[in-house]
């Protein structure tokens, strides 16, 4: 018994000073984003840009053909039970619902982890063992403000900006079904949508997106930086900063769910 309690107290500790960790990353690259540019530390705009293209530009294609076909089985879905109570004209409503305030940003954040977050540990890890950001140590340029400033901003601009895309797209796919099978027009599912949503609706997506993408960053550029020695540790950075930042990110869901049901209408 005191061997498991052990265990859990020690896995308790991991896990807070893991979590501390990424906060401390976070804050860092926070300071160098608001205060930096005020104390002769610039921004890398190129490498901000850069890194934009690639995390929100680039994944467009296969966002907008994965959150169509997820608003199609959404309204497929749906409609299998809403069908039973002649309520079929309410697939619409729950197509949008399910996009804006939960499938939307998470299937957002975890296309973007497999894409950009295990990117930015193979990127930093790969430097690290390469030596290359002992070279810019030795060169008085911190990593933090190279390296990890651009990443966190583009990820805080871009999943927002690729959230609300997904939305659009999964209401389109619920579109296709709604116009083919539950007799509606393309205009009338539309209105349908938009009056089904409130600003509400749509913020608490937005909100959880930006933490998405905070948690995606700190998670991606910690691992990089925490590489060991040898190509075969930048594959485990890769994997790990996979799997953690998909477990922060259901997390951090949880919690801003909670959260956006407590401070809702009583």
């Amino acid at each position: 018994m005191e061997e498991f309690l052990s265990q859990v107290g020690d896995a308790a500790t991991g896990g807070l000073s893991y979590v501390g960790a990424l906060a401390l990353l976070a804050g860092r690259a926070g300071y160098f984003s608001v205060v930096g540019p005020f104390r002769g530390q610039p921004i890398r705009f190129r490498s901000f840009v850069a890194q934009a293209m690639d995390v929100g530009v680039r994944a467009l294609p296969i966002l907008s053909l994965i959150t169509f076909f997820i608003g199609l089985i959404l309204a497929l879905q749906g409609a299998y039970e809403l069908r039973t109570f002649g309520a079929l004209n309410l697939v619409a409503t729950a197509v949008a619902l399910g996009m804006t305030r939960e499938l939307g940003p998470l299937i957002t954040a975890v296309l973007v982890i497999g894409r950009s977050g295990s990117a930015f540990a193979a990127e930093i890890g790969t430097m690290k063992v390469n030596e290359e950001l002992d070279a810019l140590k030795t060169m008085a340029i911190g990593p933090v403000p190279y390296l990890v400033t651009p990443k966190f901003l583009a990820m805080m601009v871009m999943v927002p900006c690729l959230t609300i895309w997904a939305n659009f797209m999964g209401i389109m796919g619920g579109a296709l079904f709604g116009v083919t099978e539950a007799d509606f027009t393309f205009g009338g599912y539309i209105k349908a949508s938009l009056d089904a949503l409130f600003l509400r609706d749509i913020m608490t997506g937005l909100v959880k997106s930006f933490m998405f993408g905070i948690t995606i960053a700190a998670v991606g550029c910690y691992e990089g930086l925490s590489t060991g020695a040898g190509a075969e540790q930048v594959g485990r950075s890769t994997t790990r900063a996979v799997v953690m930042s998909i477990f922060l990110v259901v997390i951090v869901d949880v919690v801003f769910t909670a959260i956006f049901f407590f401070m809702g209408p009583q």
